[in-house]
């Protein structure tokens, strides 16, 4: 079992913590490969990703691979993952520990905050545990893994969706290959 960091948006913080999160999709680097099937009885698409490859054919619905999972770099079913949020360190006397700014309706009565990436593990207050990757477009979301995402439907999603990754170049639009992680929080405490 490995432990590895992950970023979450204060929003989608609030939704783990309310048990209304539990998938998150992250886009896959580099964007695999895509090659047709033209073998008689079994056309379809293959898909090539670093160092590994899976099949789409006209038997299955779903990408198939051989192993047991799928090479992720967040990792695979039993893994772990520590959350990574905009946070501050409360020095005052008898009050000291950390603030998590996804618990203040008014954050910026509050400062200097930290963003999520220089948060240190012993700060963190949720870990995950990996039950589930997959890969697929990030547009075959369905409305139940929208859901699991932490809002309501997939139309709901879609603008999420760009407001994180449209200025990285994978927006809906695009179209792009993502992990689908599933997940269940192990540790929830509030500090």
């Amino acid at each position: 079992m490995k432990e590895r960091p992950i970023l979450f948006s204060g929003e989608m913080v609030q939704a783990i913590l309310a048990g209304r999160k539990t998938q998150t999709r992250r886009v896959v680097k580099p964007q695999p490969e895509e090659r047709k099937i033209t073998e008689p009885g079994h056309e379809g698409v293959s898909l090539h990703l670093p160092g590994q490859s899976a099949y789409k054919d006209g038997v299955h619905e779903k990408w198939i691979r051989r192993g047991e999972y799928w090479d992720c770099p967040y990792g695979k079913p039993g893994d772990r993952l520590w959350v990574r949020e905009t946070f501050c360190i409360d020095d005052r006397p008898f009050r000291g520990g950390v603030l998590y700014r996804a618990d203040f309706a008014s954050p910026e009565i509050i400062s200097p905050w930290k963003p999520s990436i220089h948060m240190p593990r012993w700060a963190s207050r949720l870990l995950l545990e990996i039950t589930r990757v997959r890969v697929e477009r990030v547009r075959e979301i369905s409305d139940v893994d929208a859901i699991a995402e932490g809002v309501i439907s997939k139309e709901a999603f879609m603008p999420l969706w760009d407001s994180i990754n449209a200025v990285r170049g994978h927006g809906v639009e695009t179209n792009p290959w993502v992990w689908v992680i599933d997940f269940k929080v192990v540790d929830g405490r509030d500090h």
